[in-house]
């Protein structure tokens, strides 16, 4: 293709021209050899097996274990991000070759600690990875991994940490064997991609946490760097699907999407829902982090007031990080 020539991207709203050689907002997808490519194909950054209601999940295979996955990049911005180190990353320092290396991710499992890097090296281009990249796992391996992992209690694969669906094929290629292998698949997602990629996706997805970060179009637009219109379509598209169970997270920010007024109005939307009622919503605390070290913590009265209002209206309210 022509250096000048531009290729979109289509897998969410901000709709990314990119020409050979540039990377997309959510520094995972660019243009290579005149295609827009996952530059984070199988790029493990955070590897770990943890209790299923930590993604949180809690009422889909309680008291089970899952393989938790993740890579790097996200397309949103949000300044409070518990994970930034991997969000905002390009890749760069997980992207290291080393053609000698026969890693298969089993050793890294007892390691690990949650969210944190599998590897912390210096990288080199991110063009030439994959299979010579100590951090590449093969969706093959991956699913191996998670089979091997069963007598631990594990049941599948979570697509979580980073944002999962900006590397949506390499979720698809994973989530194809594992069903081979009777294991479910994850998404702990925040639900930012376009319709044709949701519905690529979703038909293989067996539970997802979706983060419903506010419900305020305003707050989405210029706080977060996304669009809430998306994200409810995401959701309801997910939530009309009899294989997926689906539960949501809304992280309770102060000053941002803390009114009583709001989780009034978001409550009332999710039980229209199909089994809107019945979705569990998980409202959990926020920490300082990242651009917001200097905002207090969420008021632990204020964030139980929240969960009774919401648990007026829906069936299942689970208070987080008290």
């Amino acid at each position: 293709m022509n250096s000048r020539e531009k290729i979109l991207c289509p897998v969410c709203p901000h709709r990314c021209m990119l020409s050979e050689g540039q990377t997309g907002r959510c520094r995972a997808r660019g243009v290579r050899n005149g295609r827009v490519i996952p530059l984070n194909y199988g790029i493990i950054s955070s590897l770990a097996l943890d209790p299923i209601e930590k993604k949180p999940l809690n009422r889909f295979y309680h008291g089970s274990r899952i393989l938790s996955i993740g890579s790097f990049g996200c397309n949103l911005s949000c300044p409070f991000c518990q994970n930034w180190e991997i969000s905002t990353s390009d890749g760069r320092e997980y992207i290291d070759l080393d053609e000698t290396d026969t890693n298969t991710g089993s050793d890294l499992i007892d390691s690990q600690q949650d969210n944190k890097p599998a590897h912390d090296r210096n990288s080199v281009s991110a063009e030439n990875y994959r299979e010579h990249s100590r951090n590449y796992l093969s969706p093959e391996k991956l699913a191996g991994l998670a089979e091997e992992l069963k007598v631990r209690g594990n049941i599948g694969a979570a697509f979580t940490y980073n944002e999962p669906l900006i590397g949506y094929e390499y979720v698809l290629d994973t989530t194809k064997l594992l069903k081979e292998r009777g294991l479910k698949t994850v998404l702990v997602t925040n639900g930012t991609v376009n319709e044709e990629i949701a519905d690529g996706v979703l038909p293989f997805t067996d539970a997802l946490n979706i983060d419903l970060k506010s419900f305020r179009p305003e707050i989405y637009r210029d706080f977060l760097g996304g669009d809430l219109e998306t994200v409810r379509h995401f959701i309801r598209n997910a939530a009309e699907r009899e294989n997926c169970h689906v539960e949501l997270t809304s992280l309770i920010v102060p000053g941002m999407n803390d009114s009583e007024e709001e989780m009034r109005e978001m409550c009332a939307w999710i039980a229209l829902l199909p089994g809107g009622r019945n979705i569990p919503l998980h409202v959990t605390r926020f920490f300082p982090r990242y651009h917001l070290q200097d905002r207090k913590p969420t008021d632990k009265r204020k964030l139980l007031r929240l969960c009774e209002i919401a648990g007026e209206i829906l069936q299942y309210v689970y208070p987080g990080n008290i």
